[in-house]
């Protein structure tokens, strides 16, 4: 099932089949020409790749697509000059990252979003994910976020992938 994602403002709405759900986007706002760096959302089909979740926090989220428990090093490339570019790695890692196994919660459920991916094109943009939005749906670095019962909600629905749209 694709959920579309509409902008409203600083936040936006995820709609899937007759459910609405009120998420954060990017702080860049939502844009065709994303480029790395920039806090945007890819506008476009995201299809969803993986499910990665915090097991030490969270029963197993059913889900549509493949399911993997993440650990303390676990990360993500975002560093274009590095060949592991927009891919995971094991850390520590000598390249710019984000590490995946983080204390605020944001990343206890993450769906990793097909953006950049395939291929992947060095500085087009890297780690955009479905995660768990911050209480005040704070702006993203360019994920799609949502409140974690929501988030949990629309996987067990059986999402597929996201259709963002523009503003």
């Amino acid at each position: 099932m694709i959920g579309t994602v509409v902008p409203a403002g600083a936040t936006g709405h995820l709609m899937l089949g007759r459910e609405v759900y009120r998420c954060a986007l990017g702080r860049g706002g939502v844009r065709a020409e994303k480029a790395e760096g920039d806090g945007a959302t890819p506008f476009g089909p995201l299809p969803l790749r993986r499910v990665l979740f915090r097991a030490d926090r969270l029963a197993p989220p059913p889900c549509a697509v493949p399911l993997e428990p993440i650990g303390p090093a676990d990360g993500w490339c975002d560093d274009p000059a590095d060949p592991a570019y927009n891919r995971p790695v094991s850390l520590p890692y000598p390249g710019r990252h984000e590490e995946l196994w983080r204390t605020d919660g944001l990343y206890d459920v993450v769906g990793v979003l097909g953006w950049n991916d395939a291929p992947v094109v060095r500085g087009r943009g890297s780690a955009i994910f479905l995660h768990v939005a911050r209480p005040d749906y704070a702006p993203t670095a360019g994920c799609v976020a949502l409140m974690l019962p929501d988030l949990l909600q629309v996987l067990r629905a059986g999402l597929s992938g996201l259709e963002v749209r523009a503003g």
